[in-house]
C-alpha cells in the first residue's frame, strides 16, 4: 500500500509539471485592463489621476485687416469682386487712383482747379490699368525660384528696369500730347521728367513691390499699391506741371530774346537809312 501511494503521488506531480499554467491567464486580463485605462495623448484628462493635461491652443489668430470691423468688409467685398470680375474692378480702381492724384496735385500748387487735367488723367488712367494689371499678374506667376529672396530681388529688379521707364515715359508723353503739344514738344517733356521720376521711383517703389510680393495676398495687392499710389500720382502730376511751367517761361523767355532781337535790328536799320 504505501509504494501503491508513492506511485501515485509521483504521476500527480508529473501531470501537474506537463499541465500548462491556469493562473498566468488573471494576470494578461488585469495587464490588459489597466493598459486600456490609459488614456490617449491628446485628451484633456487622466482617468487614473484625474489631473488634467495641458492642450496648445491651435486656432490660428485672424490677421490684423480681418478684424477692422467696416473696413474688414470692405476688403472683403474688393476681394470678391477682383477675383469675379478683375477687370472691371482694376479699371474702376484705377479711375479712382488717378482722379485723386491729379486733385491732390492741384491743390498742391496752389492753382485754381483745371477740369481739363482731371480728364486727362482720367484717359491716361483708362488706357493703362489692364496693361498695368496684366503686368503685375505676369510678374507674380514668374520668377519664382526655390530661393524667396531671390524671386523677390528678381521680381524688383525686372519691374524697376522694364515697367518704370515704359510707364513714366507713356505717363508724361500722353500728358503732354492730350495738352496739344507738338511731337517735339512731347519728347523734350520726357527728357525733363522721366529720368527724374526713374530716379525716385528707386525711393519707393522697391520697398512697395517687395512688400506686396511677400506679405499680400494677390487679390489686394492691387488695391494696397493703389493707396500707394495716390501719392506717387500726385509727385507725378506735381512733376508734369512743374514741367510745364518751365516751357512755358522757356517759350516766354525766347519771345522776349526774339523780340528784343528784332527791335535792335529795326533800331540798326533806322541808323544806317538816316
Amino acid at each position: 500500500m504505501y509504494v501503491f501511494a508513492v506511485e501515485a503521488a509521483g504521476r500527480a506531480v508529473l501531470r501537474r509539471s506537463h499541465l500548462p499554467n491556469r493562473q498566468l491567464k488573471p494576470n494578461i486580463t488585469k495587464r490588459r485592463s489597466t493598459n486600456t485605462t490609459r488614456t490617449a495623448p491628446g485628451n484633456s484628462g487622466s482617468v487614473t489621476s484625474g489631473t488634467a493635461i495641458p492642450v496648445p491652443n491651435t486656432i490660428a489668430t485672424l490677421p490684423l485687416w480681418q478684424r477692422l470691423g467696416p473696413l474688414t468688409k470692405g476688403f472683403q467685398a474688393y476681394g470678391r469682386s477682383q477675383r469675379e470680375r478683375p477687370y472691371t474692378t482694376q479699371f474702376c480702381s484705377s479711375l479712382v487712383i488717378y482722379i485723386l492724384g491729379d486733385l491732390s496735385a492741384q491743390s498742391l500748387n496752389g492753382d485754381e482747379y483745371d477740369p481739363k487735367r482731371t480728364l486727362r488723367a482720367l484717359i491716361i488712367s483708362a488706357g493703362s490699368s489692364i496693361p498695368s494689371y496684366k503686368w503685375f499678374m505676369f510678374l507674380g506667376n514668374n520668377f519664382n525660384y526655390s530661393s524667396k529672396f531671390l524671386s523677390l530681388v528678381t521680381k524688383v529688379s525686372v519691374n524697376q528696369m522694364a515697367f518704370t521707364p515704359i510707364f513714366n515715359t507713356y505717363f508724361f508723353g500722353m500728358q503732354s500730347l492730350l495738352s496739344g503739344d507738338s511731337l517735339p514738344e512731347v519728347w523734350d517733356r520726357i527728357k525733363r521728367t522721366v529720368p527724374t521720376s526713374m530716379i525716385n521711383s528707386c525711393k519707393l517703389w522697391p520697398a512697395v513691390t517687395a512688400f506686396s510680393f511677400t506679405f499680400i495676398e494677390a487679390q489686394y495687392r492691387s488695391i494696397f499699391a493703389g493707396v500707394i499710389a495716390i501719392g506717387w500720382q500726385t509727385y507725378l502730376s506735381y512733376l508734369n506741371r512743374k514741367a510745364e511751367v518751365e516751357a512755358l517761361e522757356q517759350s516766354a523767355s525766347s519771345d522776349d530774346v526774339m523780340e528784343s532781337t528784332t527791335g535792335t535790328r529795326e533800331d540798326n536799320t533806322r541808323r544806317v537809312s538816316t
